[in-house]
C-alpha cells in the first residue's frame, strides 16, 4: 500500500514512516517544516534503507495537496499536520483554529476529489475533557477541552464524523494518543521541540544534557499516590506501529472507528524522573514547583479495544522510553540542527 502522511517529518510522523516502511508499505510525505526538519526524513531513509517520496507544502493550500494527489497513487492518508503546542494555542487561538481545522477540511476536499476516501486522524486524549474519569474508554461522551489545541482535535473529529454521514464511502479512523515519548532505538530520529517543550520527557532530557539548569516538577499535592500528575506514557515506536495497524484496518472497513493508543498504565512525574535517573545512571537537578493551570491529576487509557480489534498492544517499557529518549538527546544535543 502507498500512504500519504501529512506532517510526516514531525516527531510522530517520522517514526510512523519507519514503521510503515518496515512493514513493507510505501510512504509519501507532505510537510511545510513549520515544526519539523527535512533531515528527519533523510534519517528515516538511512534507518530503513528505503525511499521516502517528499513534497514540501502546506496542507491548508489546496493546490499543494492536489499536486501530491495528482502525482501519486495514494491508498489512504494519515493526517498529522497541525500546530500542537498547548500553551501557544492559548496565546494565539485564532491561528490554531484557522490552521488545524482548515488543513483537515482542505485535505479531505482534495482527497474526495481524487477518489481517496480513507483517512487516519491524529487525535488526542484531551478530547475526553475534565468530565470523564480515567481509564478513558472510546465510548465515553467527549468532554470539555481545556485549551484551543484540544478543541481543534475535538472539532476535527466531529467534522470527520459528519463527513462519513454525508458520504458513507469514507473510512475514518480516529486515534486518540496519550503521551508519546522516547525515540527510535538508533538515536537517529526523535523529538526535536522548537522553543519550550510540550511535555515532560524533553524537559528531563534537556536538563540531563545541561541545556536547562534544573527540572521543574509542577505540583506535588494532587490526589495521586505520590502527589504528582499521572499520565499514560507511550513509546513513540509503539504509537507508530499502532498507525500501521490502523491503516491496514482502514483498507478493509467503512465508517468511523475510534481507538485509544496508550499503555493503559499511568506513571507519575516522580516515577518517570526516577526511572530516567536509574536507567541512565544520572542524577538530575530538580525541584518541586507550583501547579500549572489546566493540568488534570490523572490521565490514562483503556487500550483494550485496540488489542481486540487491531491486534495492537504497547510492548515497550517506561525504561525503554527513558533509555531511547536519552540516547537521542546524547546523539543530537541540538536536535536536527547538529
Amino acid at each position: 500500500m502507498r500512504f500519504l502522511l501529512t506532517g510526516g517529518a514531525g516527531f510522530i510522523g517520522s517514526h510512523t514512516c519507519v514503521a510503515l516502511l518496515d512493514a513493507g508499505h510505501e510512504v509519501v510525505v507532505l510537510d511545510n517544516y513549520a515544526n519539523s526538519s527535512p533531515e528527519a526524513l533523510r534519517r528515516v531513509e538511512k534507518i530503513t534503507g528505503k525511499k521516502v517520496t517528499v513534497y514540501e507544502g502546506d496542507c491548508c493550500d489546496a493546490e499543494a495537496v492536489s499536486r501530491v494527489l495528482d502525482s501519486e497513487k495514494i491508498d489512504a492518508a494519515v493526517h498529522f499536520a497541525g500546530l500542537k503546542a498547548v500553551g501557544e494555542s492559548v496565546r494565539i487561538p485564532l491561528d490554531y483554529y484557522e490552521n488545524n481545522i482548515n488543513s483537515a477540511i482542505t485535505l479531505c476536499r482534495c482527497m474526495s476529489a481524487h477518489g481517496v476516501k480513507r483517512i487516519v486522524f491524529s487525535s488526542s486524549a484531551t478530547v475526553y475533557g475534565e468530565e470523564n474519569q480515567p481509564p478513558y474508554k472510546e465510548e465515553m461522551k467527549k468532554g470539555t477541552c481545556t485549551n484551543p489545541y484540544g478543541w481543534t482535535k475535538s472539532m476535527i473529529e466531529q467534522i470527520l464524523n459528519d463527513l462519513v454521514v454525508s458520504d458513507p464511502e469514507w473510512t475514518v479512523v480516529l486515534l486518540r494518543y496519550f503521551n508519546p515519548v522516547g525515540a527510535h532505538e538508533s538515536g537517529l530520529i526523535g523529538e526535536d521541540p522548537s522553543g519550550i517543550p510540550n511535555n515532560l520527557m524533553p524537559f528531563i532530557c534537556q536538563t540531563a544534557a545541561g541545556v536547562r539548569d534544573r527540572l521543574s516538577m509542577y505540583g506535588n499535592d494532587y490526589p495521586t499516590p505520590d502527589g504528582t500528575c499521572v499520565r499514560d506514557y507511550l513509546h513513540v515506536m509503539d504509537l507508530a506501529e499502532g498507525h500501521v495497524k490502523a491503516l491496514e484496518y482502514a483498507m478493509n472497513h467503512r465508517g468511523v472507528e475510534i481507538f485509544n493508543l496508550g499503555t493503559g498504565e499511568g506513571y507519575s512525574v516522580y516515577q518517570v524522573v526516577h526511572a530516567f535517573e536509574k536507567v541512565n545512571g544520572l542524577t538530575l537537578n530538580k525541584e518541586d514547583a507550583p501547579r500549572r493551570p489546566g493540568d488534570l491529576p490523572e490521565s490514562y487509557a483503556d487500550a483494550s479495544k485496540a488489542l481486540r480489534v487491531l491486534g495492537w498492544k504497547a510492548a515497550r517499557t517506561l525504561e525503554d522510553m527513558c533509555r531511547d529518549a536519552w540516547h537521542w538527546q546524547q546523539m543530537n544535543p541540538h536536535g536536527y540542527k547538529g
